[in-house]
């Protein structure tokens, strides 16, 4: 009977791990530069467990440095796009990746390799939703080091970090404290504006908000595809 018991969990443990609704694998990813990132499989969706770093679209254009305030303001005020280093320090860039105005993320070009996006509200949701809403998720979706005191349990490899701001006026702020990704999706607005939807992790809570910024703002990018 103990033989039997012993074989009936060890396949019950089998088909939940090859078919369950939440399966985690590690998979792999690599960008124009030729970045490779480490990807994970949650649920429907595949995400990047790292934010990316590329500086070249996929047509092979290079996306613009913005090394000074007044070159990032510059892309901004024209809507053309940019990326930067938090600080303009490459050492950041090792560990946090890097810092994307919207204009890069939404050019036509493509940010994302051939098969992803960029993740929208749509996509964040299912993530969130999947790990009991915004008021429970963040600690799951938190790396278990680089916080500056409430570091998370990292439960399914997202190893969010708190990577920072640069404002539209050129201003870094929040390193070791703010994780800040861009959704992609507009808000709906009678009158057309600058804002655009991102979703933040901060250093003190366990919620996840929904934070609506300028286009201009530098935040951090992950990439999503769906498992068909």
């Amino acid at each position: 009977m103990k033989m039997t018991s012993i074989k009936s969990t060890a396949l019950i443990c089998f088909i939940l791990l090859s078919v369950g609704s939440f399966t985690l694998q590690a998979q792999g990813l690599k960008d124009k530069n030729g970045n490779l990132y480490r990807t994970i499989k949650y649920g429907l969706q595949e995400w990047t467990a790292s934010n990316i770093s590329t500086t070249i679209f996929n047509n092979g254009d290079v996306i613009p440095e913005a090394k000074t305030k007044e070159e990032w303001i510059k892309a901004g005020t024209s809507g053309k796009p940019a990326w930067c280093y938090y600080k303009n320090d490459p050492e950041n860039g090792k560990k946090y990746g890097k810092l994307y105005n919207w204009y890069a993320i939404n050019d036509p070009r493509g940010l994302a390799p051939a098969g992803w996006k960029i993740s929208t509200n749509n996509e964040w949701m299912t993530l969130i939703q999947n790990m009991q809403g915004v008021d429970y998720a963040g600690p799951k979706l938190k790396n278990t080091k680089g916080w500056k005191s409430r570091n998370g349990v990292n439960k399914i490899g997202f190893s969010a970090l708190p990577a920072g701001i640069r404002d539209e006026n050129g201003d870094f702020s929040f390193l070791g404290t703010v994780g800040q990704w861009w959704s992609n999706t507009e808000p709906v607005e009678v009158k057309k504006s600058n804002m655009i939807f991102s979703v933040k992790l901060n250093d003190n809570t366990v919620e996840i908000s929904y934070v609506k910024v300028k286009k201009d703002t530098g935040l951090s990018v992950r990439l999503v595809r769906a498992i068909k």
